[in-house]
């Protein structure tokens, strides 16, 4: 960055899971590294489900990680540029965040060259082949209809149901364990190797897998899976020349 300041990308808090307790010390953690970064960051790029569970009433939101959005705030405020991407546990993020915060809502991914590097970024799910069931799920869930009848259920109701469901996901039950499938069964490197294809990209950066990867992709072409801050605390970090990889731990 040609003012020394630096982008930061990460993903997957998945803050309201398994329970309060461990969800509050997993925020406090998120909201200690981002103080930590204040003053060399230029960019914040947040790549999908950073909550479990969100949707967005006209007139509320789900209660709880306040500390987190006030930071993010803060940090906007301070003149840091924040970039959320929707994941598949968030994709109910509508305006009030990015209002309240001031911050940049995608809900696909982009390609962007920073610094003479192209990067192509987002959470990563949906991406690549197969997995029919669940992008079939995507756009029953992404849809205007869907979104509309849910808001229909009055918000006790309807955020005790997600939470319900929330609450039976792998991430919350701790099965969520994720194991390297191998070059030609992981559908985002499969996805990375065909996107070569059509136009050159430096960086696939995605979050969503829940593993630390960085590996090639293709000639000059890297695949950076961020991890997540259930286990990992990894994010990377572009200085305006190389990309990596680091570990937070406070």
């Amino acid at each position: 960055m040609s003012n020394g300041k630096k982008i930061y990308f990460l993903s997957d808090f998945h803050l309201g899971v398994p329970d309060a307790k461990a969800s509050r010390e997993r925020e406090l953690r998120i909201v200690r590294w981002l103080d930590s970064v204040k003053n060399e960051a230029a960019e914040i790029y947040l790549l999908g489900d950073v909550f479990d569970f969100w949707f967005e009433y006209r007139h509320s939101i789900p209660k709880g990680f306040i500390r987190l959005q006030g930071k993010l705030a803060e940090l906007s405020d301070y003149g840091i540029l924040i970039h959320y991407f929707t994941g598949n546990h968030d994709m109910w993020v509508f305006d009030y965040l990015p209002s309240e915060i001031g911050m940049k809502l995608y809900r696909k991914p982009i390609v962007r060259e920073i610094d003479g590097k192209k990067f192509f970024i987002g959470h990563g799910d949906g991406l690549g082949p197969g997995d029919y069931k669940y992008k079939f799920i995507k756009k029953i869930f992404a849809s205007k209809i869907c979104q509309w009848l849910f808001a229909r259920i009055h918000p006790n109701a309807g955020i005790a149901l997600a939470n319900y469901w929330s609450r039976k996901s792998r991430i919350a039950t701790g099965n969520y364990d994720e194991v390297y499938k191998g070059d030609d069964k992981e559908y985002l490197v499969v996805f990375a190797k065909k996107e070569l294809q059509k136009q050159h990209i430096d960086y696939f950066i995605f979050g969503h897998r829940h593993l630390v990867i960085d590996k090639k992709a293709g000639e000059n072409s890297r695949y950076i899976n961020l991890g997540d801050w259930i286990k990992f605390n990894t994010y990377a970090v572009w200085d305006g020349k190389e990309l990596q990889l680091f570990t937070f731990s406070p």
